[in-house]
């Protein structure tokens, strides 16, 4: 694929992964396999509280097209297929679920040199349609996203943000909530892997005036092990511990308390996931 300015979801996104990313609260067990034909299947069992849910995940590519479905305890059927390079420089991904027969999605990317575009639609009879575009290099970028409602023929949604990305470092500004949020993050990297990183985040809600200030990061202990923790100004304090317990396969172990209320209880998380 070109390489020019990332997608607008791609903004800001360096933060958010180390902010939000592995931070979980419930229990996750995964297993993975893989054949040399391009076929993995992948098998989660989940608990949340008192409820156990689980799925059954294939993922195949052949040449230009990836195939992903997925059957889950409740018997619901999710299948997306990507195929890259119908035309040059284009992305399609048709995804829908059964027996949601509304919840079909179409979306198409194309990427240039200095631009990307997205159209993405679903596929019902009161289609909401989804567009986004940014025009940039790989170093910096300028995007907006815009939604719209046909059956009401409203916007929900507009959102523009400016990221700047280098090897060491990311940043970025985004105007979302139809203009009554902003957010802004800086994303530095502490070694050449990028494994050990700094981050800070402030967001704003104008109608509010509420500010939410979060700082965090991520450090490798060594090459199998990584600590990540994240501190915001309402007392909420996460941490993860991350291992590779055997080449591939990683136990993650994570943790949130609030500070300004420690009669609560804390909420833990632990998800194993096993590549063979």
């Amino acid at each position: 694929m070109i390489n020019g300015p990332g997608l607008f979801s791609d903004i800001g996104k360096r933060a958010k992964d180390l902010l939000t990313k592995d931070y979980i609260s419930d229990q996750k067990f995964t297993v993975s396999t893989y054949s040399e034909t391009g076929l993995a299947l992948t098998s989660t069992a989940v608990k949340k509280g008192g409820l156990s849910t689980g799925d059954v995940a294939a993922h195949y590519k052949y040449r230009n097209t990836l195939i992903d479905v997925k059957v889950d305890t409740e018997s619901n059927i999710s299948t997306t297929f990507t195929i890259t390079e119908i035309v040059p420089s284009t992305k399609a991904i048709a995804s829908f679920k059964l027996p949601d027969y509304s919840s079909g999605k179409l979306e198409v990317q194309y990427f240039h040199h200095h631009a990307t575009f997205t159209a993405a639609a679903i596929l019902n009879k009161s289609p909401a349609i989804d567009v986004s575009a940014t025009i940039g290099t790989p170093t910096i970028t300028f995007g907006a996203e815009a939604g719209y409602d046909t059956t009401s023929g409203n916007f929900t949604k507009y959102i523009a943000g400016i990221g700047v990305s280098k090897p060491e470092s990311s940043a970025s500004v985004i105007l979302g909530d139809k203009g009554d949020t902003m957010m802004a993050s800086y994303v530095h990297h502490l070694d050449q892997s990028k494994r050990s990183a700094a981050v800070g985040e402030i967001s704003r809600r104008f109608s509010t005036n509420e500010n939410t200030f979060t700082v965090g990061g991520s450090y490798a202990l060594d090459n199998l092990t990584l600590v990540k923790a994240k501190l915001n100004n309402h007392g909420k304090l996460g941490a993860v511990l991350q291992h590779e317990v055997i080449p591939k396969s990683l136990l993650t172990i994570a943790g949130e308390v609030d500070t300004k209320a420690l009669d609560k209880t804390p909420r833990f998380g632990l998800a194993l996931a096993l590549k063979p």
